[in-house]
């Protein structure tokens, strides 16, 4: 062998063997279970696919370094949204909302501030917003927010920090909220760096690094938390029907569910073992627990899930008890059924069960004696719903009638808007418009096809499932999130209802004999407003008193609506200097649509057609068209809308 032959030597390393998922996730398990056992975590920080993504991903590696036990504790929560995908009012919707009356220390509306102002201008942070891809928004909560006293300057100093971290400055407002047994602050961050990019946050950072920061400030401020305050934290814990602290703690600990006395006794416990414990033994009459033999211990697989919805009812019951202010009811959270069974009532208590993502709700006091507690579909705008309004909540699971008919009119899976209209056009009625009725089924195809539930193959023509009236079911159901519709039945509370020119929900009761109203609660309150209501009509002409019966006015009805519209189109024609032109019954109004009036007898569209105005009964599909040309049709007790180009009975 030459003294060359070493530089021609090449190494040619094989195909790496392939080792099967099973040795790969016996490693990490046990690589998990040594940092567990030296009382640290793996895998977090700077481990996960794309944290290095974005800006904080180095900041967050080094954040909370100095952090002990006894530091502070500040909960964040984080939602990034797509602003294309949340829809162009989503972010005045939100700021509306955290501004909403009752949240500030007084008990007043919260008030906005940013970086440098007290009084920011929110119009213009969401109108330089509306082009942005994406925006932040943060719920903080120091778990000693009272101490803290003043969130604005706690806030500023976090997101400065925040800054320096980011490498950029950031366009952010919030509000401070003292409404809930936690103070804590909701904080709207634009997705646009100090350069007009989209502003990238490293996951790393939002998981730990913003937390990390906003501990190591409050740390500052308090001090760390004392030896009693951390075992006073821990022994509320203990009895506690909720998912706790203590509760993770065990869930680190067990192995398969086994919390053994080995691992117990291990001394970085020995702080915790007497509350957790203690807590094992709570679990136990809970059912949650068992105790295998002294000292081991099972934790049910359930425990987590039944702890989560125990805090989730108990919140929801104490939530309850505020709005009914010592009002005794008998509880009960709204369920769809199947059989359709409804409940009215009056609004005596709205939030939002999850603050970061808009989800709301009602309480609502039924005519049935009870407080009904119910969950708003996804997106559903408080304000429509105001305290006192007479609401009508049922579920929306049953299958549409418009989907039955696009599927008994289809032949083999194809279905025509002209042998619809011949169909309707034989079985029409002087109260009814067959164009009307096959445009309705028309709009239904054309949220169905947004869905990809079924398929337009020509003006007029459409593939249709043979499965369209399940399938159109779930549609709804997953649409109004779990099934739930709520219909505002009046705007005005019953006690203002009694003495107003219009068609009220109390004239509805009088005309209906008042069926279904209980002894207690709202349903009694309904009976004597219903009293009152009466007299109110006797005054005014329009119902007789026979003994202790009431007769009411034909039409009573239409000649309140119609003395109702009189009176607000005045109003309009004096400010606008319109001439007004009601709508006759089967002819066809257009113009273009204005604004909105809201009357005792429901809400109305303005339609401008330049040297006139019409009021026509309003409807959500209109409220998209504000400023646009539109149409409508009314003929009896509905309304057909015709938006956008007509292009004849597909629209």
């Amino acid at each position: 062998m030459s003294k060359h032959d070493d530089e021609r030597f090449r190494i040619r390393p094989g195909a790496p063997k392939q080792r099967d998922d099973a040795f790969i996730n016996k490693v990490l398990r046990q690589t998990n279970k040594a940092g567990t056992k030296l009382g640290k975590t793996v895998g977090k920080v700077g481990h996960l696919p794309g944290s290095r993504l974005g800006r904080g991903h180095v900041a967050a590696r080094f954040a909370g370094a100095a952090l002990m036990s006894n530091a502070r504790r500040v909960t964040i929560k984080t939602r990034l949204v797509n602003l294309a995908k949340a829809g162009p009012r989503s972010t005045a919707a939100h700021l509306r909302y955290i501004e909403r009356e009752g949240v500030d220390r007084q008990g007043g509306p919260g008030h906005a501030y940013g970086p440098m102002t007290d009084s920011p201008d929110t119009a213009a942070f969401e109108e330089c917003g509306r082009e942005d891809r994406h925006q932040f928004r943060f719920i903080v909560s120091p778990e000693d927010a009272d101490q803290l006293d003043d969130l604005r300057t706690y806030t500023r100093h976090l997101m400065a920090r925040m800054e320096a971290d980011l490498g950029t400055r950031l366009d952010w407002v919030a509000v401070d909220h003292w409404n809930t047994d936690n103070p804590h602050t909701h904080v709207i961050l634009r997705g646009k760096d100090d350069t007009g990019k989209d502003l990238i946050i490293s996951r790393d950072y939002i998981a730990e690094g913003m937390r990390h920061r906003a501990t190591e400030l409050a740390t500052e401020w308090l001090g760390p938390r004392t030896e009693l305050e951390i075992q006073r934290a821990m022994q509320r814990e203990v009895d506690q029907e909720r998912w706790t602290g203590l509760d993770r703690t065990l869930q680190r600990l067990a192995v398969d569910g086994l919390v053994s006395p080995e691992t117990m006794a291990e001394p970085r416990l020995q702080r915790q073992r007497q509350m957790l414990i203690g807590r094992l033994q709570r679990l136990q009459r809970m059912g949650l627990a068992t105790e295998q033999q002294p000292g081991t211990w099972v934790i049910h697989a359930e425990a987590e899930l039944t702890l989560r919805a125990m805090g989730e009812r108990g919140d929801i019951i104490r939530t309850m008890q505020r709005a009914m202010s010592g009002r005794q009811r008998e509880l009960a959270v709204f369920q769809p059924v199947e059989d359709g069974r409804a409940i009215v009532g009056s609004v005596i208590g709205k939030g939002l069960t999850d603050e970061l993502h808009d989800k709301g709700y009602l309480i609502v006091d039924g005519t049935d004696g009870k407080a009904h507690y119910v969950v708003l579909p996804p997106r559903s705008e408080l304000e429509q719903y105001p305290t006192g309004a007479v609401v009508e909540v049922k579920g929306s699971t049953e299958v549409r009638a418009a989907d039955q008919n696009i599927t008994a009119l289809s032949v083999n899976g194809i279905y025509r808007t002209d042998h619809h209209l011949a169909l309707a056009q034989g079985q029409a009625t002087p109260d009814s418009d067959p164009r009307a009725v096959v445009a309705a089924h028309v709009r239904r195809l054309e949220a169905l096809r947004r869905a990809g539930i079924v398929e337009r193959m020509a003006e007029g023509v459409w593939r249709v499932p043979d499965d369209l009236a399940e399938r159109g079911r779930q549609y709804d159901a997953q649409r109004l999130g779990g099934g739930v519709a709520v219909d505002l039945k009046s705007h005005l509370s019953i006690a203002r209802q009694t003495r107003v020119i219009g068609a009220t929900w109390l004239d509805q009761q009088l005309i209906g004999g008042s069926k279904g109203l209980g002894d207690i609660g709202f349903g009694s309150e309904v009976k004597d407003e219903l009293q009152r209501r009466s007299d109110f009509l006797v005054e005014q002409g329009l119902a007789e008193r026979r003994g202790q019966r009431v007769v009411l006015a034909r039409n009573l009805l239409a000649t309140l609506r119609g003395r109702e519209l009189a009176k607000a189109a005045h109003d309009i024609a004096s400010e606008t200097d319109l001439e007004y032109r009601p709508v006759s019954d089967g002819l066809r109004v257009a113009g273009v649509y204005r604004r909105s009036v809201m009357l005792a007898s429901g809400r109305y569209a303005m339609l401008d057609d330049g040297m006139s105005f019409s009021l026509v009964p309003w409807k959500p599909v209109v409220e998209q068209q504000l400023g646009q040309q539109i149409a409508a049709t009314v003929r009896g007790g509905g309304v057909s809308w015709e938006v956008g180009r007509r292009r004849g009975i597909s629209i």
